[in-house]
């Protein structure tokens, strides 16, 4: 067993060199930090912008031509995407570091929003898979909806 001097630094009691430290993610093409403005803008924008298509589109998908429904089809998946970001953000910073209790705190808000949010968005796919076979041919034929 090799010897050690009593003045000699316990290893657990040594600062953490470079080469030990984990990497941390760069999320700045995400969000540029936690309290950042354009993260609460695009929650915001996304409430605002769910209740909007909710009002527009609820109960309404069967009366809608292909070309309309492939307009709704493309506005439900910005707004996926935003919600997406905003998810994606959110679980990266706590995965970076789950045991800081306010990035915890800032990940479950995170999630309750969205949630939240995504209920007025819901409908959406519940109303496509009620559409009949028929109904849903005849609007596949648009253009809007070839993809």
């Amino acid at each position: 067993m090799p010897h050690r001097s009593p003045s000699a630094p316990d290893d657990a009691a040594a600062p953490a060199r470079a080469e030990d430290r984990l990497p941390e993610w760069d999320l700045a093409d995400l969000y540029p930090g936690r309290d950042s403005p354009v993260l609460a803008a695009d929650l915001a924008a996304a409430a605002e912008a769910a209740t909007a298509f909710a009002g527009r589109y609820q109960g309404r998908l069967d009366a809608l031509d292909g070309a309309a429904l492939g307009a709704a089809i493309a506005d439900y998946e910005r707004q996926q995407e935003r919600l997406g970001r905003i998810l994606s953000y959110a679980e990266l910073v706590h995965a970076g570091n789950v045991t800081d209790p306010a990035i915890g705190q800032f990940f479950q808000t995170m999630q309750e929003k969205v949630n939240v949010i995504a209920t007025d968005l819901l409908f959406f796919t519940l109303e496509l898979n009620r559409l009949t076979d028929d109904s849903l041919a005849k609007k596949l034929k648009a253009p809007a909806l070839a993809h």
